[in-house]
């Protein structure tokens, strides 16, 4: 009796503590947007809020969390029993300082204090930078330069801050010392200095934050590539057209016809193919696009004035053309994913949970966009957003949704946008401009891909994605280029073929955007004038690739796949078509470790193509897409191509079937052995005589 007595008064209490931990997370819930503006400056505070509400019913001692609300409100105090831990010096924090102006009326001020300063990256604090000696100041210009390496080309600076991440502040006359020591230093390095933002510091000063970039350069500026995907008639192309020409849409479409390439394209508004629009920042941060005394200009242009491109995919939204929205984010090795979002459909549906999961899946770093917030209803508006963030709190993607606001928002996002965890979401009008100047402030702060620099220095490599004979030049073909430096004039191989060889060509000449260049980089999409090739003897998937790699074709691979999505089951001999960078083919598979695969199941495989040998790489990514089934993959191995004798049958005379070994391993072309009319009348001819 005194047992059951007891055990019921550990579940009355137990049940208690859990309703008392539900309360506390909806009233987390309740203020997310006060979260973003005030506190969570960074990723990091918003997880340490979730990991002390997540285990609020395990702790033994008492913690009290202050959720500072705006500064027109109080402050509001919420007492959670959480375990005993220690924070440390790794995150960033956030006081509140209390002004007593002498009547009363006292005013709040949230200090934001960053992380702990590192030696790699291109983030550098500074307390102060007044009056440096010569030899100081030639200190830090080669500091200065580092950071702009590793930023590929820009760096921000901390003024204000310390080395372990406080924000102490400066005075106005000390912070414009500081930051004409900090102009001196850019313009040695032929850089710019443009300030992003200003915030309050411990002492009563100020704390700046300054964005270093170098000036515009044809022969070498930063590109990031950003796909474009989401659902049919979200928005994606209108979004384009207003950042690409910075004229708003009329609501009936007129933007999107600066970016469609077909007629069909126009009189349905739908996009069938693959499109790549692009939008310039100069050294300044200004849009150079539509900044000036023309009313537009063209890609060369845009690229002579800019010191870092954004290239826009646009990709297809209907379902009927996943094959090619597939083909674009693979091939174009994206270095961010935006996702487009209708505000009048009630969440995400249709094809835009599957292109989320495909970036997700391939880790591309995604950020949202949700167009015509003009046209939906608030209700309507905040089940749209309701659904977003539970899609991306799921077990299945396990981000950080945070909603920009203002510039504060938007800095904090592009900091920490990196890190594959944070995913901003952005709510924009196309017809009525609102927040569009916040979305073209992120993409200007959007940071490079730190994995080019050293790619660049390994031989060089381009998959070619396209492929086109124009008169006059000759054969034509464009790409990415994945490895290395090509320049104009030198010989490199291309392949593989049919038969798995590799071809010598020389590139006569090198074009980026439009615009002729001597070489290229790692990052960067060119097309090349090839000399000594025809244009029917490349084909998408192919690579030109330097003789020093000793490249070799594959026709099999072994990989570690995950089933996303089958409605039965897959055991040996499934066929389906593999989308790994540019290359598509169908290929089977030949071996696995288990008897079936289903939903959701991990396993080692080996894939066998059907029709040709491609040229892969250990490491690369791959999607498997057969009808609604589809799977993701890495490659772990490659097995070497071996050359197959190939039958042709042809008639005789006589109507006999005779089998003709033809062995192509020396790389010979294969005539097409057939009878001619001509053959065929001679033979009568000779049967009748």
């Amino acid at each position: 009796m005194d047992y059951k007595v007891k055990q019921q008064k550990q579940q009355t209490k137990k049940a208690s503590t859990t309703t008392t931990s539900k309360n506390m997370v909806n009233h987390k819930e309740q203020q997310p947007d006060n979260l973003v503006k005030s506190i969570t400056k960074s990723t990091e505070e918003l997880t340490i809020q979730e990991n002390i509400l997540s285990t609020s019913t395990s702790g033994q001692s008492t913690t009290t969390t202050t959720i500072i609300q705006p500064l027109t409100t109080t402050t509001t105090t919420t007492t959670t029993t959480t375990t005993t831990t220690s924070t440390t010096a790794t995150t960033s924090s956030s006081v509140l300082i209390e002004n007593d102006n002498g009547n009363g009326n006292g005013s709040s001020v949230v200090i934001e204090h960053l992380k702990p300063e590192v030696e790699y990256g291109n983030i550098e604090y500074k307390l102060q930078l007044i009056n440096p000696t010569p030899d100081r100041l030639e200190h830090l210009t080669s500091q200065m330069k580092w950071r702009i390496g590793e930023g590929a080309g820009e760096c921000l600076y901390e003024l204000g801050v310390s080395d372990d991440g406080t924000a102490v502040g400066l005075s106005d006359e000390d912070m414009k010392s500081s930051l004409e020591t900090l102009n001196k230093m850019a313009k040695k390095l032929n850089a710019d200095l443009s300030v992003i933002r200003e915030r309050p510091g411990l002492s009563g000063g100020k704390v700046v934050e300054a964005l270093i970039r170098k000036y515009a350069s044809t022969e070498d500026f930063s590109e990031i590539r950003v796909v474009c995907c989401g659902n049919v008639d979200a928005g994606k192309s209108t979004l384009l057209g207003v950042l690409k020409c910075g004229v708003l849409d009329d609501g009936r479409g007129k933007a999107r016809l600066n970016v469609f390439r077909h007629r069909h394209e126009v009189e349905s508004g739908r996009t069938s193919s693959i499109s790549q629009e692009i939008v310039g920042f100069d050294s300044k941060g200004k849009i150079v696009n539509y900044n000036t005394l023309h009313s537009s200009l063209s890609p060369s242009e845009i690229c002579e004035s800019s010191s870092k491109i954004i290239t826009f995919v646009d990709l297809a939204g209907h379902e009927k053309y996943l094959k090619t929205t597939l083909f674009g984010m693979t091939s174009s090795s994206p270095d961010y994913c935006m996702i487009a979002v209708g505000a009048n459909t009630m969440g995400a549906t249709g094809m835009c949970k599957e292109h989320l999961g495909i970036a997700l899946s391939l880790h591309i770093p995604v950020y949202i966009v949700i167009t015509k917030i003009d046209r939906a209803p608030e209700n309507v508006l905040a089940a749209t957003m309701t659904d977003i963030k539970k899609i991306l709190r799921g077990p299945g993607a396990r981000k950080l949704p945070v909603v920009i606001k203002n510039q504060d928002d938007v800095v904090v996002a592009a900091r920490n946008f990196v890190s594959d965890r944070v995913v901003p979401i952005f709510t924009v009008s196309n017809v009525t401009g609102e927040n569009l100047d916040l979305l073209r402030m992120f993409l200007n702060l959007l940071p490079a891909r730190k994995e080019w620099e050293s790619l660049a220095l390994k031989p060089a490599q381009l998959d070619i994605d396209s492929t086109w004979n124009v008169s006059g030049v000759g054969t034509v073909v464009s790409g990415t280029v994945m490895k290395g430096v090509i320049t104009a004039g030198e010989t490199l191989l291309i392949g593989p073929d049919d038969s798995g060889n590799f071809i010598q060509t020389q590139v006569k000449s090198i074009h980026t955007k439009r615009l002729p260049v001597k070489h290229v980089k790692a990052g960067q999409t060119a097309s090349l004038a090839l000399k000594r090739i025809k244009k029917e003897q490349i084909r998408k998937g192919m690579v030109i690739i330097h003789p020093s790699a000793k490249p070799q074709a594959t026709r099999e691979f072994v990989a570690e796949v995950l089933i996303l999505f089958h409605s039965t089951t897959i055991s040996k001999n499934y066929e389906s078509v593999i989308h790994c960078l540019s290359t598509t083919q169908s290929a089977r598979l030949i071996e696995m470790d288990k008897e079936v695969l289903r939903t959701g199941d991990r396993a080692r495989v080996k894939f066998r193509y059907l029709h040709r040998p491609q040229f892969l790489t250990v490491g690369s990514k791959f999607v498997i897409r057969e009808g609604r089934s589809k799977g993701i993959g890495r490659i772990i191995e490659l097995c070497p191509f071996v050359v197959e004798p190939i039958v042709h049958k042809i008639s005789n005379a006589h109507g006999h079937s005779n089998a003709h070994l033809t062995n192509i391993a020396n790389g010979g072309a294969i005539k097409k052995q057939t009878v001619t009319r001509a053959q065929r009348l001679k033979i009568k001819t000779s049967t009748d005589g």
